[in-house]
């Protein structure tokens, strides 16, 4: 029986190296691996939701001085966090009014899950609960630490159904914020996936001119997602996961994996054009593209490394999932992608042209060249620039503002801080360890006379010998004054064991951990990332240059992040209120984000360009072929990125906006000023000295240096004509069948003996 040369793999002219074994494999048991990796989405889509029910919602800087007061506060409270409803319209003396609350009160207090309940009407709660002018009232429930979900809805329920003629009730707390954000969050993530999925479809069919060919990407990304939140539940189980982590790692995944399925099915595309049966064209693709997913992967790991070297529980949790986002896309795109061309193969229509050595990217390079001077000047000025304002950024720990405006959450504490100042959540809190008369000697001799220090609000008992001293400060509550008094509660301890919580403590501790440690990740993100370039091209100049320009494109991000947060620009547009600052984590976060993707496409470009260097060309023709050949892709593969993220951006969680219009303008940036203006222009300016490197290091790379690249088997002309002959159909060039205008014949095997090619 004669084999079919379209779907068997010929060992004769097998792709050398385990990438392709691999491809091999999995086009052989592409129904196996299908069906895995539908295993695999179906399991992630039944626990995704809970995947977001076992997140938290604090954000501390780890092992710092206001992380360990909350948590021996924490420890010492048997509470696990408060349900409060405001109650407004009518004055608090009045009958109905009083009847109505402390019916609700009553009824409450047997609930289950209730440790206590206050109202404005109980001796001594009247001024902290009642509001400033006396049209208004707060119920405050604390539940206990073991109050299960359903309990604290039965309380919320039961607050709302509070009457009385004229009253309107509002019910919110730090209980219901957690749960809103947790729903808020996930229902952004659900919504960025809903709106980016088919638009990165049509601008796929766009790009390759066919259903077929864009739809795998697709897929192969949907699988991603759904391996993504496995992983992440799995984490969940072994580290407390900041609910803002969830959807940051699901749009680097979702982005990574439709980048990298492009650049999987692309090639496939190009070795079809060749002349490739559909077999052979997934063993090269698998050789080629596939090698260059993994060497991307590996980058962008590297870049997320970085984020262990912080302690605060946030950025390892971000590093653990991000880390693993990135192995599930690059196996998504090893294994998934070459199942379904196996299967829908047959569909993706090749290229009618070869690419050409003359276009848009050719004749861009050409002209920057001649220019490369003022271009390399005007690009670093605009980058630097855009950068500046990053340095009067001010960070803040929103809390509730990262809600939306209209969340009932927000809208509660919104009231509370501006209604009932003596219920509202201090400033400044300080733990202190000793008896309840030593702590108000302190805070009445040592705290209230600091300079900054409006006055204390209250020291309460907590537990055996803890009390709590509440800090009052003028102007903003994370201003730098309210930072300052931080900084001398912890300079004058009155001889106690004191600890400095509080929101303004906790941005201290943020910053300290930034200044002292994101040296040390920085370094280290650096270092790895100068290894890998130069493992990849031999050359000491180029890697120095790239982590130059990533800096450059990085720091136009973040001033743009400043610009539209801290500063307020477009916040209609983008649906947000100012919140005068940027939320403490996010600049590390695009730092680990976009230096990763940053780098992924610098990869991409100096591996073509480093190949026809190889070749022989010299380097003002290899920049402009490099551009001319990769630029197509890079600049598909950016706008799929940017699409993603902007999706994302358009949620309503101001974290998520954040990230999202972040990475969106550090890709847009990076993929058109950088790739196509200031990398042509540098690399013109340097000429051969872009290869260079001391000998010893030449030597190192000559025994241990990498390759995107790897030398390909000759295609077979027996091979091309079975290749050709798709669904059925006679191939081009068999008798009675012409070969069509444009169509490349393969050449001879000696022709193209030992060629490389790159993904």
């Amino acid at each position: 029986m004669r084999r079919n040369a379209t779907t068997e793999h010929d060992p004769a002219t097998a792709a050398p190296g385990r990438l392709a074994a691999l491809g091999r494999f999995c086009h052989r048991h592409r129904r196996w691996v299908l069906a895995f990796w539908v295993a695999v989405l179906a399991l992630g889509v039944l626990i995704g939701g809970r995947v977001f029910e076992g997140s938290v919602t604090q954000t501390a800087a780890g092992g710092a001085e206001s992380a360990r007061g909350s948590a021996i506060v924490a420890a010492a409270d048997p509470s696990a966090g408060s349900i409060t409803a405001v109650v407004s319209g009518r004055p608090v003396d009045d009958q109905a009014v009083r009847t109505a609350v402390t019916g609700a009160a009553r009824d409450i207090t047997g609930l289950p899950g209730v440790l206590s309940v206050a109202d404005a009407y109980q001796d001594g709660r009247q001024s902290a609960l009642t509001a400033a002018d006396g049209n208004g009232s707060l119920v405050d429930v604390r539940m206990t630490d073991s109050a299960t979900s359903a309990q604290q809805q039965a309380v919320s329920q039961r607050l709302a159904r509070i009457q009385a003629p004229g009253t309107q009730v509002k019910v919110g707390g730090d209980l219901v914020v957690q749960q809103e954000v947790k729903t808020q969050t996930q229902s952004d993530t659900t919504f960025g996936e809903l709106v980016t999925l088919p638009l990165t479809l049509v601008v796929m069919v766009l790009v390759f001119g066919g259903l077929a060919a864009a739809g795998l990407p697709v897929i192969g990304a949907v699988a991603s997602v759904g391996g993504a939140l496995l992983a992440m539940f799995g984490f969940s189980h072994l580290m407390d996961l900041d609910t803002s982590v969830l959807p940051i790692a699901t749009v680097l995944g979702l982005g990574l994996s439709i980048d990298y399925a492009l650049l999987m099915v692309n090639r496939f595309r190009e070795e079809r054009g060749q002349g490739c049966s559909m077999a052979a064209a997934i063993d090269r693709t698998a050789a080629t593209a596939g090698r260059t997913v993994a060497f991307s992967g590996l980058t962008v790991a590297v870049a997320l490394s970085g984020l262990f070297v912080f302690t605060s529980p946030v950025f390892s949790a971000v590093a653990a999932a991000g880390v693993s986002v990135v192995v599930i896309a690059v196996l998504a795109a090893i294994t998934l992608v070459p199942a379904l061309l196996g299967f829908a193969g047959h569909r993706i229509k090749p290229p009618k042209h070869k690419e050409p050595d003359e276009g848009f990217f050719a004749r861009t390079v050409r002209r920057v060249q001649r220019r490369a001077v003022p271009v390399a000047l005007v690009c670093v000025t605009v980058l630097m620039a855009a950068g500046a304002p990053f340095l009067g950024a001010h960070m803040r720990s929103t809390g509730v503002d990262a809600l939306p405006s209209g969340s009932v959450g927000r809208q509660v504490a919104e009231t509370v801080k501006a209604e009932y100042p003596q219920a509202a959540p201090a400033p400044v809190t300080v733990v202190v360890r000793g008896s309840e008369q030593a702590a108000a000697q302190y805070a009445d001799q040592v705290v209230a006379k600091l300079p900054g220090v409006a006055g204390v609000r209250a020291v309460q008992p907590v537990g055996p010998q803890l009390s709590t001293v509440e800090v009052l400060v003028h102007a903003d509550p994370q201003g730098s004054q309210a930072k300052q008094v931080v900084n001398e509660l912890r300079e004058h301890r009155g001889g106690l064991e004191t600890y400095v919580t509080g929101d303004a403590a906790g941005v201290v501790d943020f910053q300290h951990e930034l200044t002292s440690r994101g040296p040390w990740a920085f370094g280290l993100v650096a270092v790895g990332t100068l290894v890998l370039l130069f493992l990849m091209t031999g050359s000491v100049v180029m890697p120095i240059k790239a982590l130059l320009m990533n800096v450059l494109s990085l720091g136009c991000s973040l001033g743009a992040l400043t610009l539209v947060f801290q500063h307020g620009w477009f916040a209609g547009p983008l649906g947000f209120t100012r919140a005068g600052g940027l939320e403490t984590f996010i600049p590390v976060l695009v730092f680990a984000f976009a230096f990763g993707l940053s780098m992924d496409y610098e990869v991409f470009l100096l591996a073509r360009i480093k190949e026809l260097k190889d070749q022989g060309y010299d380097c003002r023709r290899a920049v402009q072929l490099g551009l001319q050949r990769s630029g197509r892709i890079i600049t598909s593969a950016a706008l799929l990125m940017v699409i993603v993220f902007s999706g994302f951006a358009a949620g309503q969680m101001l974290i998520v906006k954040e990230m999202g219009i972040a990475l969106a303008v550090a890709v847009a940036v990076d993929a058109t000023l950088v790739r196509c203006l200031l990398v042509p222009a540098a690399m013109s300016l340097f000429g051969e000295f872009n290869w260079w490197a001391p000998a010893p290091l030449k030597r190192l790379h000559r025994r241990f240096g990498m390759s995107e690249h790897v030398a390909l088997p000759p295609v077979e002309a027996g091979e091309a004509v079975a290749g050709a002959a798709v669904a059925g159909e006679p191939a081009p060039g068999e008798p009675g069948v012409p070969v069509a205008q444009g169509a490349v014949v393969p050449a001879p095997r000696a022709a193209v003996a030992g060629a490389t090619v790159t993904g």
